[in-house]
């Protein structure tokens, strides 16, 4: 027998969602959807950005600990889909914007897939580290 999830479990699962895409965007906007300057190397002309190496860390840090935490909450294949859809969505209002050729979908498209493989490796381990944490402690993990 299947059960029907009641109305207050849809709406607990909902309020989780959003604040899962809420802080996985806020990932975006934090450390990286603010930064639009790059740099000219005086020497060589190079040029390099928007982004430094340490926003990027933090981006990342940031997201992992976005997805371990909402696999707690969402489970791995919800978590996989609200982080990614959330931080491309996130990442696509600010490059739309400024991109006259169109091209800004292509990137969204990588950041997408890029973001669900990376969420989705986060995800499978953090769910295995629980339900090993849940055997040892002799609870069964949901």
């Amino acid at each position: 027998m299947t059960s029907t999830p009641t109305a207050p479990a849809r709406g607990r699962t909902a309020a989780r969602v959003a604040v899962v895409a809420a802080l996985s965007a806020a990932c975006w906007f934090a450390w990286m959807g603010w930064d639009t300057e790059y740099q000219t190397d005086p020497g060589t002309g190079a040029v390099t950005g928007p982004y430094e190496a340490w926003q990027v860390v933090g981006c990342l840090v940031s997201l992992v600990l976005v997805t371990v935490l909402a696999v707690r909450m969402l489970g791995r294949w919800r978590t996989v889909v609200t982080v990614a859809v959330a931080f491309t969505a996130a990442w696509s209002l600010t490059q739309a914007p400024t991109d006259s050729s169109g091209l800004w979908v292509v990137g969204a498209l990588l950041v997408l897939a890029g973001t669900a493989a990376g969420a989705g490796v986060v995800a499978v381990v953090a769910a295995a580290v629980r339900r090993r944490r849940g055997r040892a402690a002799g609870v069964q993990a949901p």
